[in-house]
């Protein structure tokens, strides 16, 4: 071995510490602000809701609240009406969003370009305008009904302050973001793999259920769990859009809070949606650590 080589490999091994140790330096502030504001809060509150203050001001364990919570009717109403929400806005968003991906993805020219616009729109709409839109055009007579008054046809029976109205809204806005994250996941589906399932005679369906789709898995899964964790913890459209009872989790939290001026039962709720979205964050994770591991 020369002297040369013996000098570089210390060397080496100086700059990739060095390395190291400002790619920490970099994390470092992005992980504390994680665990200072998301991470603190989810402890804070669970600690919050198992040790109770009594009236005596001695804390104690109890479970109280949530016995009450998974024992009172109108919780449970509230609960399954957001979990009946997600279930359908997210199945409707992959219906919608997949044919959209899939026409942007094997399609190029003015009418694809407009077409991904319309479908990115709703993106820079802030919700607040969304509903506005929504009651105004599917309301009590609005544009809709105008329509149908003036050539003669009976009045709608609008779906605003009914389960559907949630769903019309949040599907409308999610609608984006689905969007784009099935487009990038078809990215990954070469064009040479359709353009050989087609020359050896294979038809769309075949070549979608057999090319496509296999290598969608991951996507269709994070897409899903995006979808879900929005929908789940949305509030302003179910607020505005949505009927007074049952009521979404969202507004649930925010006037057992607010209007009926109990912390504890609101941050019990809290808790509760939040053990609901961990089941589909950790989906995510598990895709997202798939898709390292697969990676040369």
């Amino acid at each position: 071995m020369s002297a040369d080589t013996t000098l570089a490999a210390p060397r080496r091994h100086q700059s990739i510490s060095r390395g190291s140790s400002i790619g920490l330096l970099l994390v470092a502030l992005p992980v504390f602000l994680l665990a200072w504001l998301i991470v603190f809060p989810i402890f804070s509150a669970v600690f919050g809701t198992i040790f109770v203050r009594g009236p005596d001001g001695a804390t104690a364990f109890s479970l109280a609240s949530y016995r009450f919570f998974f024992t009172d009717g109108y919780s449970l109403g509230n609960l399954w009406l957001t979990l009946w929400t997600t279930a359908v806005c997210g199945t409707l968003l992959l219906a919608i969003g997949f044919p959209i991906a899939l026409y942007l993805r094997f399609s190029q020219g003015r009418l694809a370009a407009y077409v991904q616009g319309l479908a990115i729109f709703p993106m820079f709409v802030p919700s607040i305008i969304l509903a506005y839109a929504l009651i105004r055009t599917v309301g009590p007579n609005g544009t809709v009904d105008l329509l149908l008054n003036s050539v003669g046809l009976p009045k709608l029976r609008t779906p605003y302050l009914t389960p559907w109205g949630p769903v019309i809204g949040l599907v409308w806005d999610n609608l984006p973001l689905t969007v784009l994250m099935l487009t990038a996941g078809l990215s990954s589906v070469s064009n040479s793999a359709v353009e050989a399932a087609r020359d050896v005679g294979a038809r769309p369906l075949r070549v979608f259920i057999s090319i496509i789709l296999p290598r969608m898995g991951n996507s269709l899964l994070v897409t899903a769990s995006f979808a879900v964790l929005g929908i789940f913890s949305a509030f302003t459209l179910p607020y505005v859009l949505g009927p007074a009872s049952p009521e979404m989790m969202g507004p649930f939290m925010q006037r057992t809070f607010a209007d009926m001026n109990d912390p504890l039962d609101a941050m019990t709720q809290a808790v509760i949606t939040f053990g609901f979205c961990l089941v589909f964050g950790i989906f995510y994770i598990r895709s997202i650590a798939r898709n390292r591991e697969a990676r040369p």
